[in-house]
């Protein structure tokens, strides 16, 4: 290479947009750095040129020294995306995040001598994609595709062993190419070198490296060609037999032209900008003359074609014209340091379609000071400043909505405290009623018994038969009314929810319900049965009046005909049962049941009979107060439970009872 490509090459990679840093391979010292390398590394040329690359950057050297260590080694390269930095700019700490990669330049014996360090500022899309996030509340999924792909090649036919998942997509098939040999499973193969390398590694036990060997899969039912580095290793077993190779491979398809030299470097340049989807221009400060890239040139609807720059003015939006122009022309004085960083509105001439467009440039001077050439890059970020302004409105919109929201809570909340004011009130209310139920309405009640039994003496054996049939139906009707103040203060007085729970022992509930229906079973010849009932969490006293009114009603509605029969039975209710009694399918219940061979109910009569007060028979048929069943029902709500009787028919009743099951 002479001399003036040289310079120019040097001048070419001094002025690239991407930041570019050259090490020494065996030292680690920097050799070249660009201003753009020094621009995002926030530290002076003096600080880097010269120096142990990893004392100017003590910060990040335990985070990539093996990485760097592992380049010199393999001579293959290491990239990251997106790393975050803190950096100084203008007196002041900020964070950037940029993508960096680690390229090994070797010499002509595959030596690698230099590393170059290739960094592009990707900050911007990195903020812009963060905040798109945070103010979208939706979350992107990012595929990090890791360079290294593996997989182990066994016997003469080369038959794949094992591959992970990097490797099948370089592949382009699923895993059950696995176990099969490999020139079958991928047919293409057979055009390339592989099988020979792969067998030259078996017979000799020599490595056998291949850098960006070009190679081609069939995807989706297309060619696809794609750049490789790949590393065959041999396997021995334990007799130091090679029986298979290891193969490491790197799909460099995207870092062929960065793994390339030094001299490769306005091509590995041109594709970083395409990547970044980045246009590229020039200022010939002599001239004016101005040059575009091909993505420039649809951008704006005009080719300079190295005429003045200033002709291109017009195509800006009129409110940037004279900010972009004296930003230019500062850039161009030595006195600004040559930077160049303006956003602005472009309207093609054609379309009249607005672009907004943030271009940054450096000029280059001469020895003497003067401006030689300007050199910088655009992007379009017409999407990220919409996303931004539609973000905001959102943002005001939301923030409107949330405080009317707010205000209708503020409402809903007085509306509360007044709703429990009321409550409280009527408690009370209750309470005094319950006391006067309680006294008041069962004195009388005695006092009508008393002097009945009194007037039943003095008078006993001069009434007819019909006075005697009145006097019987005023005790009678004294008793009931009796009875039916105690169950309805027995119903309202249940405790609530808010009743601690203990382990209740139904077996001992049931146990003990029998006990106190001795002698009506006795009479009436009932068999009980039951299987092995549970321990549960509840409240005793409940508990016992739950299985003595559903005993006591069992026992009370029989057939005069038939030997009374009651089974209980506890099992573990199914989803399709926890969801037809409208509980929560998420936990577990039991499922205890309550059957007879007594008269039963009509399906249609099947729910109304846990309302209070609701009786199906008279009371010359069947004496009650209609309050046993309600009390039931509530007893099992205030358990997180529910009562039914679905199954019930006029040949004998059915309630089944669902219960929490603890575990």
């Amino acid at each position: 290479m002479n001399v003036e490509n040289q310079q120019e090459l040097y001048h070419l990679v001094m002025n690239a947009p991407v930041g570019i840093c050259v090490l020494n391979a065996q030292t680690l010292v920097a050799e070249i750095v660009n201003d753009s390398f020094i621009a995002l590394a926030g530290r002076s040329r003096d600080v880097i040129l010269g120096n142990f690359y990893w004392d100017t950057f003590p910060e990040v050297r335990h985070s990539y020294e093996s990485a760097m260590a592992e380049v010199v080694a393999s001579g293959l390269p290491y990239r990251a995306d997106e790393s975050e930095r803190r950096r100084i700019k203008n007196g002041r700490e900020e964070t950037i995040y940029i993508s960096f990669v680690y390229n090994p330049l070797k010499d002509s014996t595959g030596k690698v001598q230099k590393v170059a360090i290739w960094v592009m500022d990707t900050t911007l899309q990195v903020v812009q994609r963060r905040k798109a996030e945070e103010n979208e509340k939706f979350a992107r999924t990012v595929f990090y595709n890791s360079p290294v792909a593996k997989l182990v090649y066994t016997g003469a036919k080369m038959v794949l062993k094992e591959a992970n998942e990097k490797m099948l997509e370089i592949f382009g098939r699923g895993d059950s190419i696995i176990g099969r040999p490999i020139m079958e499973a991928v047919p293409e193969l057979r055009e390339t070198y592989l099988f020979q390398a792969y067998s030259n590694v078996l017979g000799t036990g020599e490595i056998h490296t291949e850098n960006a060997a070009r190679i081609m899969f069939v995807k989706n039912g297309s060619p696809y060609y794609g750049y490789y580095d790949y590393t065959y290793k041999p396997l021995y077993d334990t007799k130091g037999e090679i029986y298979g190779v290891i193969c490491t491979a790197i799909d460099v398809t995207e870092e062929v032209a960065a793994r390339s030299r030094l001299q490769e470097a306005e091509q590995s340049m041109r594709g970083a900008v395409e990547l970044a989807q980045l246009g590229t221009w020039s200022i010939d400060a002599a001239s004016n003359g101005l040059v575009y890239s091909d993505r420039l040139i649809e951008w704006f609807g005009y080719d300079p074609a190295a005429r003045d720059y200033n002709e291109v003015i017009p195509i800006i939006s009129e409110d940037d014209r004279g900010r972009v122009a004296e930003a230019v022309a500062w850039a161009l004085n030595p006195e600004s340091g040559g930077l160049y960083d303006e956003t602005y509105t472009v309207i093609h001439p054609g379309t009249g379609k607005k672009r907004i467009l943030h271009a940054q440039g450096k000029t280059v001077f001469d020895p003497e000071g003067r401006p030689v050439r300007m050199n910088g890059t655009a992007q379009d970020i017409t999407i990220q400043m919409e996303l931004q302004m539609e973000l905001e409105n959102q943002l005001q919109q939301r923030t409107a909505e949330i405080q009317a929201a707010m205000e209708e809570l503020r409402a809903i909340n007085e509306e509360l405290e007044q709703t429990n004011l009321q409550l409280t009130h009527s408690n009370k209310e209750l309470g005094q009623f319950a006391y006067i139920a309680s006294h008041d309405l069962q004195e009388p009640l005695r006092k009508i018994s008393t002097f009945m039994e009194l007037l039943q003496d003095r008078i006993r054996g001069n009434l007819d038969e019909k006075s005697q049939a009145y006097i019987d139906k005023i005790t009678d009707a004294a008793a009931r009314m009796s009875r039916l103040i105690r169950d309805l203060l027995a119903y309202s007085a249940l405790p609530k929810n808010g009743t601690a729970f203990e382990p209740v022992n139904l077996e001992d509930t049931a146990r003990e319900a029998l006990e106190d229906y001795d002698v009506l079973i006795e009479r009436t010849g009932a068999e009980v049965t039951w299987k092995e009932l549970p321990v549960i969490e509840g409240i005793p006293l409940q508990m016992s009046q739950l299985f003595f009114n559903l005993i006591g009603n069992a026992l009370k509605f029989i057939r005069p005909d038939l030997q009374p029969k009651i089974h209980i039975n506890c099992t573990i209710a199914s989803v399709q049962e926890i969801r037809s009694v409208h509980l929560n399918e998420r936990l577990s219940y039991y499922k205890i049941q309550f059957t007879d061979n007594g008269i039963g109910m009509k399906p249609e009569d099947t729910e109304k009979i846990f309302n209070i007060f609701q009786k199906l028979h008279s009371k010359s048929e069947f004496a009650g107060t209609g309050i046993g069943l309600a009390m039931c029902r509530k007893i099992v709500q205030n358990h997180h439970g529910e009562i039914d009787a679905g199954q019930s028919s006029e040949n004998g009743a059915v309630f089944n009872v669902y219960l929490p099951k603890h575990n």
